[in-house]
């Protein structure tokens, strides 16, 4: 016995250029047919909630599925898996596409070279499935801009649910965050852990899909914006409580990535009031 519920959108050309659009759903369970051999020219995010089963990738190899599980189909690349036959399996699909589909490949949300990856939890992501399928409801009139606003929210709950993975909890990125505004190198926080420069990068590129030095970079200009937003301190002071000893390397770093200067951020951005009697409010991520 199975059972099996679906739906297909065809996003216009301005949905589109939202970045990813939702070009279906479905969510399936039981003794459910062997899918394919068949290639695609959208991505597919099929996860599998419970059951076991088979992928047979492009290469050729058969490889084991075990629930919970991940498998990414993606365009171009031949692929051809099920169930296990007796028992079947509980499975939720989106197909999507859009020019994002890139940016969220290169930073590691989307892993063409791992059509099988294990989660830890597929709960959150089952969630983000089951308010798309709520959104595909006939006549809806925000149809495709909400579900594809929600494939972004999938990419997200998927990569958190990863297993082997962390996020908040790496004590790797903690540390880095925590110590992101000290004048250090990517070869002096390597040393403080006990790792070499590749492994941090290697250690970094897999949480954060980043760099050291971007993943600090952007910890240091995202305070700078704060200070210039919220002080009077001269640019200089900021540089130093970035950590740049150096406030015209500052200055330009900054304006090279924010597209402004520092003093004109601050024109545009300030909400510092002058004088004494401002209290700041507690951070709400603290």
């Amino acid at each position: 016995m199975r059972h099996t519920w679906m739906r297909y959108f065809t996003p216009g050309p301005a949905h589109h250029r939202l970045g990813l659009v939702c070009l279906g759903v479905g969510l399936q369970h039981g003794s459910l047919p062997t899918v394919g051999p068949r290639t695609l020219d959208h991505h597919v995010a099929v996860i599998i909630s419970s059951g076991n089963g088979w992928l047979r990738s492009a290469d050729g190899r058969r490889v084991a599925v075990t629930a919970p599980a991940l498998l990414w189909l993606t365009p171009g690349t031949s692929h051809h898996y099920g169930p296990d036959p007796d028992h079947g399996w509980d499975e939720s699909f989106v197909a999507f596409t859009g020019p994002a589909t890139a940016p969220y490949t290169e930073l590691g949300y989307i892993e063409p070279d791992r059509p099988v990856v294990p989660l830890r939890d597929p709960a959150d992501a089952r969630a983000v499935v089951a308010r798309i399928a709520r959104a595909a409801r006939r006549g809806n009139p925000l149809l495709e801009v909400e579900t594809g606003a929600a494939v972004h929210e999938l990419l997200v709950a998927l990569r958190r649910a990863r297993a082997g993975t962390a996020t908040e909890t790496d004590p790797v990125l903690q540390a880095l965050a925590r110590d992101a505004c000290l004048p250090l190198t990517v070869a002096d926080h390597a040393a403080r852990h006990g790792m070499t420069p590749a492994a941090l990068r290697t250690a970094v590129r897999a949480a954060a899909g980043r760099t050291p030095k971007e993943y600090l970079l952007g910890i240091r200009l995202g305070r700078a914006k704060e200070l210039l937003a919220a002080t009077e301190l001269p640019v200089a002071a900021v540089a130093r409580r970035v950590g740049y000893d150096d406030p015209a390397y500052f200055s330009r770093l900054f304006t090279r990535r924010v597209g402004l200067a520092p003093v004109r951020f601050r024109q545009q951005e300030s909400r510092a009031l002058p004088g004494p009697g401002s209290t700041p409010r507690p951070d709400p991520a603290s």
